[in-house]
């Protein structure tokens, strides 16, 4: 499950247990029409509580970022603690040309995603 806010120029998504290709499809929804708007936007996700994340997911964000919206992020937040989904923000990188920095504290990200 993943819960979504949106503010000017940032959109603030927290993932809920497992996060799901449904969960995905949504996120990419609210992106997308934000996007529209001119300029670009900053991402901060929240992933401390999220239990597990398919297969399908990964492929999917692959996909999304590298074709579709390679330029259109300006700051990406991933707030975890979990080595493996810091390991998929550095290899996120390759992907988009955005800032991309992995966090251990909500505030911190919070703050330099606003910034």
């Amino acid at each position: 499950m993943i819960t979504i806010e949106q503010s000017p120029n940032l959109v603030n998504v927290a993932v809920l247990g497992e996060f799901t290709l449904a969960d995905f499809k949504q996120f990419e929804d609210e992106v997308v029409y934000e996007l529209k708007s001119p300029g670009t936007m900053n991402l901060l996700f929240d992933m401390r509580a999220m239990l597990k994340v398919s297969i399908d997911v990964v492929w999917e964000e692959i996909k999304f970022f590298s074709k579709e919206h390679h330029y259109d992020f300006n700051k990406i937040a991933v707030v975890t603690e979990d080595p493996m989904l810091t390991w998929e923000a550095v290899l996120s990188r390759l992907f988009v040309d955005a800032d991309i920095e992995v966090f251990g504290d909500y505030p911190t990200a919070q703050a330099w995603a606003s910034a």
